[in-house]
């Protein structure tokens, strides 16, 4: 690949509808669950997301001709990532809706995904290094949580176990996605293929536990329509076609800027949520999201990243063979 060609140098018109379309899917992902679980127990709502999601990158798989992965050792590994990084904390932000989080509110607390990431990744797995960058961006990011909580007004009741129910998926994420980098990214297989793989354990999994969890479901000629298609939008495309478009855009921008979408997410919630359930934030829920969304920023390097963009060039030297690769 040459850097005429490479994904970095897209052109913004290429990926730019497919990166705000990506912000607004899993953005609403959250108004979705918030009318999933009025008739429907949380366990159930994230049954049918995933088994609906599985479905899609099926037929995805067979239009690109592809296949599931055949290793024996890989889909042990894609088991455990289907419990902690899907079935988990799909169900969790499904619990935290249940019990009063504004759905607005749930799409902030997804946003604190990378400030658990970074020392599971240090720490647990290996994948990452602690620079004092990146541990200056932790302190921050989680001075943003405590803001968001609203910890000087006391803790307790049923909205704030919901938050910290919201913050425990997040954090699920953030043990799934360097435990994935770790054990699974290495392999030649497709990311659809990988993905539709998760989805289909996942749907095995609850499909065992829901009735232990919440009974019997619900006869789906009892959920209103509201329900049903909250349900399938959340499955076919907050968790189907959401993962092929992310996949388009790391091709076409790179995979840095497509991880960006972690900003426009809770922007798209606060709006969605604003417009069509006509939730209302206290001042701190969005002053601690800006705080949180900086901490990121600060730790993943983009601020220091502009700042360089912004720089002086430096004095033009005779080129060399590396320069010319490095540029």
């Amino acid at each position: 690949m040459t850097t005429a060609t490479a994904p970095d140098k897209a052109e913004l018109r290429s990926w730019l509808p497919g990166f705000l379309a990506l912000g607004a899917i899993w953005g609403s992902s959250f108004l979705f669950i918030k009318i999933g679980v009025r008739e429907l127990h949380p366990v159930y709502v994230t049954l049918g997301r995933v088994a609906a999601g599985a479905l899609t990158l099926l037929v995805v798989l067979a239009v690109l001709r592809d296949r599931l992965p055949r290793d024996p050792r890989l889909w042990l590994h894609l088991a455990v990532v289907a419990a902690i990084g899907v079935a988990l904390p799909f169900t969790l932000f499904g619990y935290g809706e249940q019990l009063g989080v504004a759905s607005m509110l749930a799409g902030i607390w997804n946003a604190t995904t990378p400030l658990v990431v970074l020392p599971m990744a240090v720490l647990v797995f290996g994948t990452e290094r602690m620079t004092a960058r990146s541990a200056t961006g932790m302190v921050l990011g989680f001075v943003g949580v405590l803001v968001v909580l609203g910890v000087w007004q006391g803790v307790g009741g049923a909205q704030f176990t919901g938050q910290l129910l919201c913050f425990g998926a997040a954090a699920c994420y953030g043990v799934a996605i360097p435990y994935q980098k770790r054990f699974i990214a290495a392999g030649r297989e497709s990311g659809v293929a990988l993905s539709a793989a998760q989805l289909l354990l996942a749907t095995a999994q609850l499909a065992i536990v829901a009735p232990l969890v919440a009974g019997a479901p619900p006869a789906p000629t009892r959920l209103s329509a509201d329900v049903v298609a909250s349900v399938l939008a959340l499955g076919a495309l907050g968790t189907g076609l959401a993962f092929v478009i992310n996949l388009r855009n790391i091709r076409l921008a790179g995979a840095s800027t497509a991880s960006t979408v972690t900003y426009l997410i809770p922007v798209f919630a606060v709006l969605i949520g604003v417009t069509a359930l006509d939730e209302r934030l206290t001042w701190h829920q969005p002053v601690g999201a800006v705080i949180v969304l900086a901490g990121v920023a600060v730790s993943q390097g983009l601020l220091g990243r502009r700042r360089r963009a912004l720089a002086p060039p430096e004095p033009a030297a005779a080129p060399t063979v590396g320069h010319v690769a490095r540029r």
